[in-house]
């Protein structure tokens, strides 16, 4: 059951970030009857929501970053610019990869729209005490892509310079699209030996210890596109 809003103490601010105006009035129903929580802003796009986190300073960010005016690099940027802001998903139901890589670029908790009104109340709770929360559906899609979620480490850019080889990053481009060593070793006319080299001397130069570092470095660089990934099979 929800708490009455009557009884809040201390409010922790949300903005939702959401293209739909039914989608902003529901969310907002839901934020209005819980204890110690209010929404102190709406945005219909991109350019709203930074307005709207300069002007407000919220602890969390309800976005669905698949509605129109609104994508992928709405959530990179916001973690780039606001890495105190607390980011909570919740849009359709989609495939693994791009659950995964909204996940990758920072999303720190994700259900579905479908979701009941009890486990969105859960989904604000948890992710305004700084834990991730993820609701079943999500759960299983992200299994399927046997990703561990704990690995899924964020790779945060530097101002210290990396120099990659044009080879380098030819690889880099081609990893990064989810080839194997040994498609790559085809493809590039070099030996899998050779391709496991360059992988692991990128993986030094950029400091990451997994493929989905490689990938977040990948995009926030600007060596491939983060929409790229978002509706892969």
């Amino acid at each position: 059951m929800i708490p009455n809003r009557s009884m809040k103490t201390s409010q922790t601010s949300i903005i939702i970030a959401d293209s739909s105006t039914i989608s902003r009035l529901g969310l907002n129903a839901i934020v209005n009857q819980m204890d110690g929580f209010v929404v102190v802003g709406e945005a219909e796009n991109s350019d709203a929501v930074f307005d709207l986190i300069v002007a407000k300073s919220p602890k969390i960010v309800i976005i669905d970053f698949l509605s129109d005016d609104f994508d992928i690099e709405t959530v990179m940027n916001i973690k780039k610019k606001f890495p105190n802001v607390f980011l909570l998903a919740i849009t359709p139901l989609q495939n693994g990869n791009t659950l995964v890589n909204a996940l990758r670029a920072g999303v720190d908790s994700y259900i579905k729209k479908s979701c009941d009104i009890p486990e969105v109340v859960e989904a604000i709770q948890v992710t305004s005490k700084g834990r991730s929360f993820y609701c079943g559906k999500i759960l299983e899609k992200i299994r399927k892509e046997s990703i561990d979620i704990s690995e899924m480490n964020h790779v945060d850019l530097t101002c210290d310079a990396v120099v990659l080889s044009r080879r380098e990053k030819e690889i880099l481009a081609l990893i990064s699209e989810g080839l194997t060593n040994s498609k790559i070793a085809e493809m590039l006319f070099l030996s899998s030996h050779t391709i496991t080299t360059h992988r692991k001397n990128i993986m030094s130069k950029l400091g990451v210890k997994n493929t989905a570092g490689i990938v977040m470095y990948a995009v926030k660089s600007g060596i491939v596109s983060p929409n790229k990934f978002l509706f892969a099979s």
